[in-house]
């Protein structure tokens, strides 16, 4: 019989990666970008010492004793926040659908998705709070220019989400309809549309989720909601009617996204089926 080999024990040295100078330079340009925001802000120490202090001492102040007198108006506003992000939500989610279907590339030609999806990137440069701040000048500080804000804030992100789940749906149904002689229309409405529906109701109710917390930010402009509540008593440190607000804004906002992400998991499950 022939002996086996004794199993090596030396370890092989594995060949050296050397990384790409582009790793280190953008390493470096990121550090260079961080040493200077650090230039530029003031950083008070002795505040920053006694913040784990004052954490619980203003815990205190608004959970110890809340005034729950105000309950019914937080309750109000925070039915218009939801409503503001409601409504919002909805026309956002209807423009950026048609827009987000003209914007793939499996729709339409290079000289009209391009435009768009420039406009966009420039909507999704802008905060809410500044289209708000703009659209005000116009309609004053009403719920109604909080969701025009939040309808088109979402539009370019909502139309970026739709022409992405175009792009990367199942192409064979479209040219099925395309080959027994479809027209575009035909193709997108009976090919694509059938594929992507479930995916863009999820991503719908997931817009609507962020508006409902975008809504209480737009409350500190005055528009109304729940956050223009919380910016008047906090302005005056009546921190008992604040400790009231948030327990509301807390539960409200975790049962909108347990039956949103409950909802979101049956659409996103009947995809597959």
């Amino acid at each position: 019989m022939t002996a086996l080999a004794p199993p090596q024990t030396g370890s092989t040295a594995l060949p050296s990666q050397r990384r790409s100078p582009w790793v280190y330079l953008t390493w470096g340009v990121i550090i260079a970008l961080i040493a200077i925001s650090c230039g530029y802000i003031t950083i008070d120490m002795a505040a920053l010492r006694g913040l784990p202090q004052s954490i619980p001492h203003y815990l205190y102040l608004m959970f110890s004793n809340p005034d729950w007198s105000k309950l019914q108006e937080a309750l109000f506003q925070t039915w218009r926040s939801v409503a503001m992000a409601w409504i919002g939500a909805l026309i956002g989610v209807i423009i950026s659908t048609v827009l987000g279907i003209l914007a793939a590339n499996t729709v339409s030609p290079s000289w009209v998705r391009l435009p768009l999806r420039g406009i966009f990137a420039i909507i999704r440069a802008v905060p809410e709070i500044i289209i708000a701040i703009i659209i005000l000048t116009v309609t004053g500080l009403t719920p109604f220019t909080g969701a025009l804000a939040l309808a088109i804030g979402g539009v370019g992100t909502h139309a970026k989400w739709t022409y992405e789940a175009i792009e990367t749906a199942p192409t064979g149904p479209a040219e099925a309809v395309q080959a027994s002689g479809g027209t575009l229309a035909e193709m997108v409405r009976w090919g694509t549309w059938p594929i992507v529906q479930p995916e863009l109701a999820s991503l719908a109710l997931y817009r609507f989720e962020i508006n409902v917390r975008t809504s209480a930010v737009l409350g500190l402009i005055g528009v109304g909601g729940i956050g223009d509540m919380l910016t008047g008593y906090t302005q005056y440190r009546q921190w008992d009617v604040v400790g009231v607000l948030l327990i509301v804004v807390v539960i409200i906002t975790m049962t909108i996204d347990a039956i949103s992400g409950a909802l979101r998991r049956r659409l996103v499950a009947a995809r597959y089926q």
